[in-house]
């Protein structure tokens, strides 16, 4: 090239405005999203010192761009934090059943996934949970596994199949993927359903065994929410141990 374009190019390339490139904002830790509480709801925010969910979803390895399943998630506590997590390349589907989904918590869900666009919601009956095949990543289970044990006439909550239950949960994981369970500690027993229907509670054992007949493999366990001052024998939602119940911490897989 001569001298004469040299110049020229160079004089060219000095006169276009420089164009600014702004990087992807990175999504924030868990703790991050978990200490942002004003992006979150109030009555959630009360629950955080009981739940410890930064250890626990730390615990059970979410990550930005996950595909993520919060089962029994209409409260929007776990989506709250983990929707900014997984980040715009991730995505949280909350299922509800729809015997629980009621104008009270359906509008403010509606608001919430308006702001938050990585968040949608999918009902159908508690006993047959329609959910998509291969989906997920990662599907969290708080509090609430042992009521696939339980029957209320009022609420419509039939005697459903555990094991039916499951092999649902587990075609909707992709290989390798993980649920992740807490639940209330019961005493052994030899009868869950009572168990359950009178005091919210659930053998360890049981959940144990559930899981391994569905084909998950359990990977890790965390005393985070263990409680030995807890008996087992009161209600959980009795006000002596509210909030404060024996909990175990549970993380299955599904095998690539």
């Amino acid at each position: 090239m001569r001298l004469s374009n040299v110049i020229a190019l160079s004089l060219a390339l000095a006169a276009t405005p420089a164009i600014a490139i702004t990087p992807a904002r990175p999504a924030p830790t868990i703790a991050a999203a978990v200490a942002d509480t004003g992006k979150r709801t109030v009555d959630n925010v009360k629950l955080d010192e009981s739940r410890k969910p930064a250890e626990i979803l730390k615990f059970f390895g979410l990550k930005p761009g996950m595909q993520v399943l919060d089962v029994f998630g209409a409260n929007k506590y776990w989506s709250e934090i983990m929707a900014p997590v997984v980040g715009p390349t991730g995505h949280v589907t909350v299922w509800e059943p729809t015997q629980f989904l009621t104008d009270k918590n359906r509008g403010p869900f509606e608001e919430f996934s308006a702001r938050q666009k990585n968040v949608s919601l999918i009902a159908s009956p508690f006993e047959a949970p329609d959910l998509p095949k291969s989906r997920f990543d990662f599907a969290i289970i708080n509090l609430d596994y042992h009521d696939v044990y339980w029957e209320n006439a009022e609420r419509k909550v039939v005697r459903q199949d555990p094991n039916a239950w499951l092999k649902r949960l587990y075609a909707a994981m992709k290989p390798g993927g993980t649920v992740g369970v807490v639940d209330h500690v019961a005493n052994a027993n030899a009868d869950t359903r009572a168990t359950v229907d009178r005091l919210h509670r659930i053998d360890p054992d049981v959940i144990k065994a559930d899981f391994k007949r569905a084909g998950f493999v359990l990977t890790g366990t965390s005393d985070l929410l263990r409680n030995p001052a807890d008996d087992h024998t009161l209600l959980v939602f009795d006000p002596k141990i509210r909030g404060k119940t024996d909990r175990v911490v549970y993380k299955f897989k599904k095998p690539r």
